[in-house]
């Protein structure tokens, strides 16, 4: 039911609308072997956006997991769009979404079981979930550090899950475009920078100067002379 997301590329297709509940990575994973690239699942919510896509990479596993930091830069970019100007839109290492430093959501990615490294997975999908209200009765302090984009100043009757859900496949395929394309104005430098824009340091990091290895997409911190890796496909395990 492409006709419930407003100005949907023509590129995503089919796109299945789950009910609430629904789970859409699940449901993307589920089509991906027989559908493949340009399928997206959604969940029709009131309280929440959760979408996913699937994605035909034409790199090893290791370094296509950057796909991730693509979704992520594409839902800080939709949610930008509708929201106010000034709320701090920041990530978590790997993937965590934050408003005013409050959780809302994440980024997700998955891909077939048993692919090595330096293999090019046959798909890939690249999901989010962000929290648009908190459910009836919640009370101040159930959740330290959590928030939503209805208590951030994103108003209901201008920010549905249609509307942000088609928006952050709108971006999602820009990002993936400007992610393909070469010269300095593309390539994963510029996914590099538009994600390490939003990344908040955490405990342990320090000062250092932080990165994205292009090989493999893990996280590069340097100070003092030193350089550490901190792999992504470790920290999606840990965050799922």
């Amino acid at each position: 039911m492409s006709q419930d997301l407003p100005d949907l590329p023509s590129a995503f297709t089919p796109v299945v609308r789950l009910r609430e509940g629904g789970d859409a990575l699940r449901r993307a994973i589920a089509l991906a072997p027989r559908h493949g690239a340009g399928t997206l699942a959604w969940v029709a919510s009131a309280a929440r956006i959760e979408a996913a896509v699937v994605l035909e990479p034409e790199m090893p596993l290791a370094a296509a997991r950057a796909a991730v930091f693509a979704a992520a830069s594409a839902l800080a970019d939709a949610l930008g769009a509708y929201g106010p100007p000034e709320a701090a839109i920041s990530f978590g290492w790997p993937a965590t979404i934050r408003i005013n430093a409050g959780r809302i959501g994440q980024a997700r990615l998955a891909w077939p079981p048993g692919t090595a490294e330096d293999a090019v997975p046959d798909w890939l999908v690249v999901g989010v979930e962000a929290r648009l209200s908190f459910p009836a009765g919640w009370e101040a302090g159930h959740g330290l550090q959590q928030t939503a984009l209805h208590e951030e100043g994103w108003l209901a009757e201008d920010a549905s899950a249609a509307d942000l859900t088609a928006a952050w496949a709108r971006h999602l395929m820009a990002g993936l475009a400007e992610w393909q394309a070469p010269g300095p104005q593309g390539g994963f430098p510029r996914l590099a920078s538009r994600y390490l824009a939003r990344l908040e340091p955490e405990a342990g990091m320090g000062a250092a100067r932080l990165g994205l290895d292009p090989a493999s997409a893990a996280l590069v911190l340097e100070a003092g002379g030193t350089r550490r890796l901190l792999p992504l496909a470790e920290a999606l395990a840990q965050a799922a």
